[in-house]
């Protein structure tokens, strides 16, 4: 699968950080798998571990995002939130930011933060019968805290002045449908 440079929004520029890139590493018919890398991780905030369980407003600090709109004509799409917590947030909209809904998850995403010295990598596991399937648009995004409270917003493309990862023209990545259904 394709590696995707994600682009800082121009209004929020990161302090250390040098580069996010995002992957999905993996569909199965069990796991989609999907990795963020981020270099320059030297002032990167990461949130305390606080245990597996759903959450709302991880995009206040550090979190990773996956926007999934499928092509079926329709304007709705998902929203997937993960934090380097374990804690994890999934949303259902029917368009553009209107009619949110909680997305039902019987099991949790499987979320793994490793830092190092030049880099650092997200990892997380979204169960594959409760993440919408190909042929489909794919936003990958990632909100970065670095110290001092200074936060970079990261997408595969910035179409305003102010960032908005539910914009369908962030939704640049796609899956495409690898055998018959």
């Amino acid at each position: 699968m394709q590696t995707h440079e994600l682009v800082a929004h121009a209004a929020h520029p990161p302090l250390a950080v040098r580069r996010v890139e995002a992957r999905i590493l993996s569909l199965t018919d069990s796991w989609m798998r999907v990795r963020w890398r981020i270099d320059g991780p030297q002032k990167l905030v990461v949130p305390a571990f606080a245990g597996r369980g759903r959450e709302d407003g991880l995009w206040k600090t550090t979190c990773f995002e996956l926007f999934i709109m499928e092509k079926d004509g329709t304007p709705s799409y998902s929203e997937f939130n993960m934090s380097p917590s374990e804690r994890w947030a999934a949303y259902d909209f029917k368009d553009y930011r209107e009619g949110r809904t909680d997305r039902e998850f019987a099991r949790e995403p499987d979320c793994t933060m490793r830092t190092g010295l030049s880099m650092a990598i997200f990892d997380a596991a979204l169960p594959r019968v409760q993440v919408p399937g190909p042929p489909c648009a794919i936003g990958l995004a990632a909100v970065i805290e670095e110290e001092g409270g200074h936060t970079s917003y990261w997408a595969l493309d910035h179409a305003k002045d102010v960032p908005d990862f539910h914009d369908p023209t962030c939704f640049t990545a796609g899956l495409a449908r690898t055998r018959a259904a």
